[in-house]
């Protein structure tokens, strides 16, 4: 364990004064954390039966689930997940960025799925919870984050095909760094010609598990190429953007920022939001409308966004037999430009004028 101390500067009856924060944090090494699971101390748990109310939850050490081999979860993949990260402030207190927005969606998940869900209270105090019960294992500023990953899951037995009778709502943690090894640097994406994420009518805009594992066989593919991910087309007309296997896309052309529209098969991202309300507060025109991949391959620029990735500029895009390369090798202008003021909102490093810090105590 280290005991680093964190100075920081206060204003007293007008007086600039020095104090100081004693931040316990595990021993790691920081500068080299990876997108991957580090098991920490503590996890929630709560519970829910068939009258929708879940109980009060509580912390647990973090460890194995019991669960009856007749789950709703493990049979039909009654399941719904959240991602959303803590940050750690220069100062040493930690921060939330937009947690209510992960309630929201999961509750609007849990709909879709017959599944009851936590109020938004409910989930928030969760993730509260969670973070200061394990709060030595977030990184120092700049290092990285604390992921957090909220879980709800058909815990209950069933056989025949029907919701399940009992509902289980976790929380976990890891420290993570960049997912794309790369970091900032430029990924290169495949376009996928034969498979498809989601349909419409189906759940490709909700954050279940099974659209996760629909995405497994053509991202190992991509992977075992040289790929960095794969993005995926409209399983009707072939020829309009959806989104990468966990991120949502950009386009950008004679400084117009388009998004594929969410219209029930692309995840509503949070990171999506909050860019295109960050870069419309700095000027430019977004449009949410239906990209083609004829207007992507002659793009100025193209970056993709997400919880794990923040914003991931993209250097190129392979499509059938022809590969776009994008100038600057993709690390273009508008991608840095978003990148920065974002992760400095998260980080606590500029000022929160949206109201989308939540600073815990």
């Amino acid at each position: 364990i280290i005991y680093g101390p964190i100075c920081f500067l206060a204003k007293v009856d007008g007086t600039l004064c020095f104090s100081r924060q004693t931040v316990e944090t595990v021993d790691l090494d920081w500068d080299n954390l990876e997108f991957a699971l580090l098991p920490t101390d503590y996890m929630y748990m709560m519970k829910c039966c068939q009258n929708g109310t879940f109980s009060k939850g509580e912390l647990l050490r973090y460890g194995p689930l019991e669960l009856s081999p007749s789950s709703g979860v493990l049979h039909y993949g009654q399941g719904l997940f959240e991602g959303l990260k803590a940050y750690r402030k220069e100062d040493g207190s930690i921060l939330l960025f937009r947690p209510q927005e992960n309630a929201l969606r999961m509750r609007i998940g849990a709909d879709r799925m017959c599944m009851p869900s936590p109020t938004i209270d409910q989930f928030v105090d969760a993730i509260k919870l969670t973070v200061l019960a394990n709060k030595r294992w977030v990184p120092p500023t700049g290092k990285g984050s604390l992921y957090i990953r909220p879980l709800l899951i058909g815990s209950g037995a069933v056989l025949g095909v029907s919701p399940a009778p009992e509902y289980t709502f976790l929380v976990f943690v890891s420290p993570v760094g960049n997912y794309f090894k790369e970091g900032l640097a430029p990924i290169n994406l495949i376009v996928e010609n034969e498979y498809h994420r989601a349909s419409p009518g189906g759940t490709g805009g909700v954050k279940t598990i099974g659209n996760y594992a629909s995405v497994l066989r053509a991202l190992k593919k991509a992977k075992e190429n040289g790929y960095s991910d794969v993005l995926y087309l409209d399983c009707i007309h072939k020829k309009y953007l959806e989104e990468v296997s966990s991120c949502n896309i950009f386009v950008v052309k004679n400084k117009v920022i388009s998004t594929p529209e969410v219209n029930g098969t692309i995840l509503p991202g949070i990171t999506r939001k909050s860019i295109i309300d960050v870069a419309r507060g700095q000027g430019y025109q977004v449009e949410e409308c239906p990209v083609s991949v004829e207007e992507l391959l002659d793009a100025d620029e193209v970056f993709c966004t997400g919880t794990a990735v923040v914003v991931a500029p993209v250097g190129s895009i392979t499509y059938l037999e022809r590969r776009q390369v994008y100038g600057n090798k993709g690390l273009g202008v508008v991608s840095r430009q978003l990148y920065s003021s974002l992760t400095r909102l998260q980080m606590g490093l500029s000022e929160d004028k949206m109201g989308w810090t939540m600073q815990l105590d």
